[in-house]
């Protein structure tokens, strides 16, 4: 976005994303102050270049009898992201299924985006379906362009009534995608950038991942993906410059698998309004970018202090 802080490879050739993902924050109250001490935590331990939002940063749906909803939306977005904010890191976000259900618009949300000062994503292209689609570039020390990010709205809920569930990323995200990634490739002498990409709800590809291929991390709930393909992974692997994935959406499941080159990752939840699961301490993925490298390292940093910097292998069954 103009204006914005242009992202740079550290002076040690290493750039630190972190990816907090289903923050939910409601009303400010004692979750809601769990999750900004976990943000706090993770912030001051790992000292990011760069966080990302991937997506329920809000929740403005219904609430169970007795407890008290998220009746503003912009000031619990703001209040959300106020670790960002206050510690000067610039941040991304893609939205949820959660983060527009009501009391504020996609466009009004983005907008609440656009008009914080660390902020490096917003409304996204007009033209393109969905609201804070981003490309960011990641700079070498050189000023050069070495790395890219791309956002995408994956949307909330199926409109199709022939098609029940979750959204998907719709053909003209893809188009545009392709084109962004053209695009990047023309200025940088005719080679793809490194990239990563980021949105809420999984891909079909990441159920595909668990049940075929060797992941590793833990998985205590179906993928909740969309019952549609769009088509995204594919046109990853054809475009050639996505080494990595990363959503949120499912709270209790933090793998990660590689697909046909592409590492399909869950972020780790980071809020205390979601459900969770005994012993599954809530956290972040941490990933980390070195310049001239393709590829990235991962890990997670969890509330508690520790760090995981291996995860559990899952074999799949072979039958």
């Amino acid at each position: 976005m103009s204006g914005k802080k242009q992202l740079t490879f550290r002076r040690d050739g290493t750039f630190t994303i972190a990816q907090f993902t289903d923050v939910h924050w409601m009303n400010g109250n004692e979750q809601d102050a769990r999750s900004r001490d976990l943000m706090e935590r993770i912030i001051r331990e790992e000292r990011p270049d760069l966080i990302v939002y991937t997506g329920d940063v809000i929740y403005t749906g219904a609430v169970r009898e007795g407890e008290q909803p998220c009746v503003d939306a912009e000031g619990a977005f703001r209040d959300a992201v106020a670790c960002a904010e206050e510690a000067g890191i610039p941040w991304a976000v893609v939205f949820g299924n959660h983060d527009t259900e009501n009391l504020i618009t996609r466009e009004e949300l983005g907008l609440v985006v656009e008009s914080c000062a660390h902020a490096v994503s917003g409304r996204g292209p007009e033209s393109v379906p969905g609201t804070g689609n981003f490309t960011l570039v990641l700079e070498d020390r050189s000023g050069a362009p070495a790395a890219a990010l791309f956002g995408f709205d994956s949307g909330a809920y199926s409109d199709n009534e022939r098609v029940p569930g979750y959204d998907w990323i719709k053909r003209g995200q893809i188009d545009w995608y392709v084109a962004e990634s053209g695009r990047l490739a023309a200025a940088n002498g005719g080679e793809r950038l490194p990239a990563l990409a980021f949105f809420h709800i999984p891909l079909p590809e990441y159920r595909q991942a668990w049940d075929t291929v060797t992941c590793y991390g833990e998985k205590h709930e179906d993928v909740c993906c969309s019952q549609l393909n769009g088509g995204l992974f594919a046109a990853m692997v054809e475009t050639g410059d996505v080494m990595g994935t990363f959503c949120g959406h499912d709270h209790i499941n933090d793998f990660w698998g590689e697909l046909h080159g592409i590492r399909l990752c869950y972020g780790r939840a980071s809020g205390y309004h979601t459900y969770g699961r005994e012993g599954f301490v809530r956290g972040a993925r941490m990933i980390r970018l070195r310049e001239g490298e393709r590829g990235f390292d991962t890990w997670l940093r969890l509330h508690d202090g520790t760090v995981a910097a291996s995860q559990p292998e899952h074999v799949p069954d072979p039958r």
